[in-house]
């Protein structure tokens, strides 16, 4: 389990100048939100998260060091917040045993009624509120992928790390079941990076016609890089999550667009800073969707992506 420090992204330093929204005058009364990340501060696409959360608040007229302080930590000896932004379930779970009064937007979580983070998407009731990054029906999306690019397809696995997702169960296991019919799947659990390389080895030797899915968890956004290097030494075709995974190598993404809903989630922070209670707040579900190739990862695979696929990407990586 990743510890509660070990995923604090500080934010701070350098006022940033953000564009002003032309809505009602804002209040100069300096306000403060804190911020609790699921990927390390140096990580490339963490910091392009936290933009875009900044470009909807600037949207909303917040502006660091005018009117408004962005928290680096939060605790004792500190003024507490007004409102915290929380990345992935992990973040979530470690804020929730913290607090129960200070709002809390979410963001990067899969099904929040099912992990009992909220009472209802229409009202949640609490503390918290926030954006849920899948529909669980994505994943039959994600065998769809894996059976067009690779016809002969016997057996499926799906990566993902129980301690850190909400994957395990009905969410997308039930899902990729359903969708896969006559093809066989397994579970691949992995806790650590040696177990990732374990586990990825012994399914390539054992099952030649087979595919990767890999599921949305912090953990294997945190070790993309490893998997994806994995995956193309074993030739497996495998279909990602997120954007990221195809712009490190990965062969085949499809998800949410997950810098809008930080954009949004700064829209949410502004309304609750502005007086209303999270709990008032619908859950709000994806509404932009990416489909990414990566034609050099399929040319290495030896892998030739239909005309008809091409033509529906967002995104085609040469």
């Amino acid at each position: 389990m990743i510890r509660r420090r070990e995923f604090i992204t500080l934010l701070g330093g350098a006022a940033v100048a953000w564009p002003l929204a032309a809505r009602a005058q804002q209040s100069e009364r300096m306000r403060r939100i804190a911020i609790l990340m699921g990927v390390s501060q140096s990580d490339p696409e963490g910091q392009a998260r936290l933009k875009a959360f900044q470009r909807g608040l600037g949207e909303a007229g917040w502006v660091e060091g005018r009117n408004l302080h962005i928290e680096d930590r939060w605790g004792a000896g500190l003024q507490r917040p007004e409102a915290i932004l929380a990345n992935t379930p992990p973040a979530v779970s470690a804020l929730r045993a913290e607090t129960s009064t200070i709002p809390i937007v979410f963001t990067g979580v899969s099904s929040p009624v099912d992990a009992g983070f909220v009472e209802s998407l229409a009202r949640p009731g609490g503390n918290l509120t926030g954006f849920s990054t899948f529909d669980p029906m994505m994943a039959s999306k994600w065998v769809e992928l894996l059976r067009e690019i690779s016809p002969g397809l016997g057996r499926v696995a799906v990566m993902f790390n129980p301690q850190t997702t909400t994957a395990r169960g009905t969410l997308f296991l039930a899902v990729v079941e359903t969708a896969a019919r006559s093809i066989s799947f397994e579970v691949m659990d992995v806790r650590d990076a040696d177990e990732i390389e374990q586990k990825v080895a012994t399914f390539a030797r054992d099952h030649p016609a087979e595919g990767l899915i890999v599921g949305p968890d912090p953990f294997t956004t945190t070790h993309r890089t490893k998997i994806v290097a994995l995956a193309a030494r074993y030739k497996l075709p495998a279909v990602y999550p997120y954007r990221w995974f195809a712009t490190a190598g990965g062969l085949i993404s499809y998800g949410t667009e997950a810098l809008d809903q930080f954009r949004r989630a700064g829209g949410y922070v502004d309304r609750i800073l502005r007086g209303e209670k999270p709990g008032d707040l619908p859950v709000q579900q994806p509404t932009k969707f990416e489909l990414v190739l990566n034609v050099k990862t399929a040319k290495a695979l030896g892998i030739e992506l239909s005309p008809k696929l091409l033509a529906l990407a967002d995104e085609v990586i040469e």
